[in-house]
């Protein structure tokens, strides 16, 4: 683990500021499992940020859960007012600027809709990527809904 060099990593750092540090790992980050392994914590620490199509409006909807769960993708469409559905990785990059597996909850193209997945709040801690698919940085499930301006929803399986 060393401190963020590659220039998405440094892009969240940034926009997180002094009070969280981004890491990055030799080995990938990309999955909550292999994240999981590289900090040593539980799959179910990891909040993964995951970017979904609205059918209707096209607009991106970010919902971010729990490495242990699965997005209920009618429970997140109830939420929101229309279905959604997996973006592909071209929408994903320009709604957001970053690679799916590196997708940080914080420092996206434009403001999205975020849902956060009550699950994370079982935890003290909890760590979300931050730009790249090795990139990643700790904060507690309070910190995640005040960054985001999300809202505390039941969006797993």
């Amino acid at each position: 683990m060393k401190p963020a060099s590659a220039p998405s990593a440094l892009k969240v750092q940034a926009v997180l500021g002094p009070a969280y540090q981004v890491v990055e790992f030799e080995e990938s980050t990309r999955t909550a499992a292999e994240a999981a392994a590289a900090i040593g914590c539980d799959a179910a620490q990891i909040a993964k940020s995951l970017i979904f199509r609205a059918a209707t409006s096209g607009r991106a909807v970010l919902a971010i859960a729990s490495g242990a769960n699965r997005v209920d993708e009618k429970k997140l469409g109830q939420l929101i007012g229309e279905k959604v559905g997996r973006a592909d990785a071209d929408f994903v990059r320009e709604k957001t600027g970053f690679a799916i597996g590196g997708v940080p909850p914080v420092g996206h193209a434009g403001p999205l809709p975020t849902l956060i997945d009550e699950g994370l709040f079982a935890f003290e801690t909890i760590w979300a990527a931050a730009g790249t698919p090795n990139a990643v940085f700790r904060l507690t499930p309070a910190d995640l809904l005040r960054l985001t301006g999300g809202t505390k929803a039941a969006i797993a399986r």
